[in-house]
């Protein structure tokens, strides 16, 4: 009986002490009046789908009070190396090529053919050739301006609501006949994005 007792007591506080520390590492937001689901990952720079997820919501509804679990968000590092290559890929592009531009490395992470991480993705070579044009010639090492800042918070927060762009390219000064192949999902400014 003392063993039942003691191994009862046992799990009992494995289970408190695993859900402390899963409740420790949740950031929780409570809904305030004129809030959305938009706002919400805007600010906290997260995929509004994510939030919806993991807050099991199938609607757009909330409720002011309303206490939403909020995802583990990019970190600060991930998101100044993706502004870097946003402002050195897409200078002097509108503001929505800019976003799609960091929406490629953010579709990139989510798909099974490359890898997982933003620092891969940025970083990752093909055949011997960088997968960004930035990081060969050091591009990505300048500062990036705040408007580059914004299209990356924008394209965090709209991770997985767009048409699935893997690949950008300028159809004036690309070479390979591959990428030309690909399906063009949406051409903003100078660039050709597509999958």
């Amino acid at each position: 009986m003392r063993k039942l007792l003691a191994l009862a007591s046992a799990f009992v506080a494995a289970f408190c002490f695993s859900t402390t520390e899963v409740a420790a590492q949740t950031t929780v937001h409570y809904v305030k009046q004129g809030e959305t689901f938009w706002t919400i990952a805007k600010s906290y720079n997260v995929s509004l789908l994510e939030l919806q997820r993991i807050n099991q919501k199938q609607s757009d509804i909330l409720f002011v009070g309303e206490a939403l679990r909020i995802p583990q968000p990019i970190s600060q590092a991930d998101k100044d190396l993706l502004a870097r290559l946003v402002h050195a890929e897409a200078k002097g592009e509108p503001f929505a090529g800019k976003v799609a531009v960091a929406t490629v490395v953010l579709n990139r992470v989510d798909h099974p053919n490359f890898p997982n991480t933003i620092r891969q993705v940025i970083y990752g070579r093909s055949g011997g050739y960088y997968a960004f044009t930035p990081v060969q010639n050091g591009e990505i090492n300048k500062p990036a301006d705040r408007e580059a800042y914004r299209a990356v918070e924008e394209a965090i927060a709209f991770r997985g609501l767009g048409s699935g762009s893997l690949y950008f390219y300028n159809p004036k000064t690309a070479k390979s006949e591959w990428i030309r192949s690909r399906q063009v999902t949406v051409v903003i400014g100078n660039h050709v994005f597509a999958k």
